[in-house]
């Protein structure tokens, strides 16, 4: 069982941006999927970004929400997951989860394909 450890968040003004970091004990973090989900207040943790390995080199997924505005990266030498979050706005408010997943090839947007969950992390946008 891997454990993964979110930092980064906190308040910000619309417009404005932050980056999420999450880091993971496992030795071979560079075998797992990575994913970055939300959940707001009353409603489903929902998919934000992932990201994997395929044929040689990364590839990543994005929710609409994220599109354009979000980058997911990873430094797998310090065992790193980043997101990037760019023009935020207040319907970004939400506390941020980093979730993994052994395994590559294929991104999940579900959080049943996640095994392992870190604790959370608040971004709040004000507007």
């Amino acid at each position: 069982q891997v454990q993964l450890v979110e930092s980064g968040g906190g308040l910000v003004q619309a417009g404005g941006s932050l980056r999420l970091a999450c880091a993971a004990s496992e030795r071979t973090f560079s075998r797992y999927t990575m994913g970055w989900f939300r959940q707001a207040p009353g409603k489903e943790r929902e998919f934000v970004a992932g990201i994997s390995w395929s044929d040689g080199i990364y590839i990543s997924a994005y929710a609409d929400c994220a599109q354009g505005r979000f980058t997911i990266s990873r430094d797998n030498a310090r065992n790193t997951v980043y997101l990037q979050m760019n023009s935020l706005a207040p319907e970004d408010t939400a506390v941020y989860y980093c979730a993994g997943k052994m395994g590559y090839n294929t991104i999940g947007k579900t959080t049943y394909e996640y095994d392992n969950w870190g604790q959370g992390t608040q971004v709040t946008v004000s507007s």
